[in-house]
């Protein structure tokens, strides 16, 4: 049977309806966190380490529980940037922002990262210059509910601008910056040596590079605990975007013209 005029005309209405509910649900999407991690090459990272560091951090992303929580609000993806630091003045980015939206999101970045190469690099720690660098990526998405640095070292800053100084810079304005420590100490390396090295390393971060509510630093007992730190990092990070709404942590000048919040 066909359709006579009216019907046709509700048909027509209807499909134009269902376009314009479609149109709007992609444009309220937003972003809940935008999350720049800057991973340390200097000197003091060997060969060996990178690799570690690399695999680390892609492995961290697979953990069933990490990418629960990329995933946990739909609708408000986190975006996700990395890139590496040492004493240069240009750091190297190794994956540019993207959205995680699925867990073949987060496959895609962990398959940027272990196709990654090792390429040429200061010897010297400029963690100003990565807090600088990582505050030009986070401009770049404003229109986040939450803004975070994550920086990755072993060692304390020795190049470039103090990074006490330069955390407090317009550019980094809003921004929460995380820390991940790793002990250089060697495999041989008494527990105790390791825990003291650490203590000093994270009383440096705490008093120069952490800033922001909530802000945290992480430990790694050498390299091959990357993986886990990043892991327990990662976690904390996610998790506080998604609930922290609820307690009032995220401005609600944040959400103005970005959509809003979960309900």
């Amino acid at each position: 049977m066909g359709l006579n005029g009216e019907h046709r005309a509700l048909v027509k209405s209807s499909l134009i309806a269902l376009a314009l509910l479609g149109a709007g649900a992609a444009e309220a999407e937003t972003c809940r966190q935008a999350l720049a991690l800057g991973l340390d090459v200097s000197g003091s990272v060997d060969t060996v380490e990178w690799h570690l560091q690399i695999e680390g951090l892609a492995s961290a992303l697979a953990a069933p529980e990490v990418q629960r929580a990329f995933l946990a609000m739909e609708g408000a993806p986190v975006w996700i940037a990395v890139y590496e630091w040492a004493a240069d003045d240009a750091p190297r980015d190794l994956v540019a922002w993207r959205p995680i939206r699925s867990a073949e999101d987060l496959a895609e970045v962990q398959a940027t990262l272990r196709a990654t190469e090792r390429g040429p690099h200061g010897i010297g720690t400029a963690l100003g210059e990565a807090m600088r660098h990582g505050g030009v990526l986070l401009r770049e998405r404003q229109d986040c509910w939450r803004l975070t640095l994550d920086l990755s070292a072993d060692g304390r800053s020795n190049a470039g601008d103090k990074p006490e100084r330069v955390r407090f810079e317009p550019g980094l304005a809003d921004v929460t910056i995380n820390g991940l420590i790793v002990s250089t100490g060697s495999d041989q390396a008494s527990a105790e040596s390791v825990e003291a090295e650490l203590n000093m390393l994270e009383s440096y971060f705490r008093g120069a590079v952490l800033k922001g509510h909530g802000a945290f630093v992480e430990r790694a007992r050498n390299y091959e605990d990357y993986e886990h730190a990043m892991t327990r990092k990662l976690l904390k990070e996610l998790q506080t975007v998604s609930v922290g709404w609820l307690d009032g942590v995220t401005p609600l000048a944040k959400w103005q013209g970005r959509g809003a919040p979960p309900q």
